[in-house]
């Protein structure tokens, strides 16, 4: 199998945040969840603790919003 890009997770202060997803979307992420938790040993990880690291390395792999950022209109970067 191979690796899948998202790593370790790393344990943050949460913030709570409702979102809607399609029964489809939480599917997919139900077997990444396993997925991951074979490939870094942990015992479980529900599909909840995905979403922001997923989201996280999304925006930072996105150029445009990258080059946004950096010319002040993306609001102050709190990590």
């Amino acid at each position: 199998m191979a690796k899948l890009r998202l790593g370790p997770l790393i344990d943050d202060k949460p913030t709570k945040l409702t979102v809607e997803l399609s029964g489809s979307v939480f599917r997919d992420l139900q077997s990444y969840a396993t997925a991951l938790a074979a490939e870094t040993g942990e015992a479980t990880i529900t599909p909840e603790r995905l979403i922001a690291p997923m989201l996280e390395r999304f925006m930072a792999a996105d150029r445009a919003f990258a080059k946004h950022r950096r010319h002040g209109a993306g609001g102050p970067r709190t990590r």
